[in-house]
């Protein structure tokens, strides 16, 4: 019946093929109006780093994702090391150039090619600009990536001119594993996107972190 106070649902197959499946149109014949939008139902997916995955939901919301942060490569630790070298060199002090010149040059070549790539949830170490997987951890294995809600503790140690950072986490066992980085990134960079992931470091500051 017209005046009949039972809501009346009319659902329509969408006429496009969706990852959604149906739309479906609700009216009511109390109040002639449409409780359910269809188009209130949309998805917009990400395709690349940097971009963010917006869900809108019944209700009209908006759930964004963070970007994904890389920071800058840094050459100033591996160029200061090489420095050191020459000048070792030049003393004919041979002995302890080699091992810190070889050690400029991994962290040169690490400076290259290995990238800290945070996104909406963990740190992952990557390689390459590609950002291909980095592999098991030589030293604890799984994966070089760890959740922000993992973190209990990071640092930067020498922050006037970082050389590295510590974090420690609980994915990879429940007591806590500690993590050492050479700071072969943009140090303001990475102190800010850390500050903005995983809290606040208790001792580092950013006012002490030079672009």
């Amino acid at each position: 019946m017209a005046s009949s106070l039972l809501s009346v649902y009319r659902f329509l197959p969408s006429r496009k093929k969706e990852n959604v499946g149906y739309v479906t149109d609700i009216k009511t014949s109390l109040c002639g109006q449409v409780l359910c939008d269809p188009n209130s139902l949309r998805r917009e997916i990400a395709t690349r780093h940097g971009s963010r995955l917006v869900v809108s939901s019944l209700l009209g919301r908006r759930v964004k994702t963070r970007e994904t942060v890389i920071p800058d490569p840094d050459y100033r630790i591996p160029i200061v090391l090489l420095g050191i070298t020459g000048g070792l060199a030049y003393t004919n002090n041979v002995v302890p150039a080699i091992p810190v010149g070889l050690l400029g040059l991994l962290l040169l070549v690490q400076t290259t090619r290995v990238r800290f790539v945070f996104d909406d949830e963990a740190l992952a170490v990557k390689v390459g600009d590609e950002l291909k997987e980095s592999g098991e951890n030589v030293f604890v294995g799984g994966k070089n990536r760890w959740k922000y809600s993992t973190f209990v503790n990071w640092e930067f140690w020498w922050p006037n001119f970082p050389i590295l950072v510590y974090f420690k986490e609980k994915q990879t066992k429940p007591e806590g594993q500690i993590h050492f980085f050479p700071i072969i990134f943009n140090g303001k960079q990475l102190y800010d996107v850390m500050v903005e992931r995983a809290g606040s470091s208790q001792n580092s500051g950013p006012k002490n972190l030079k672009e």
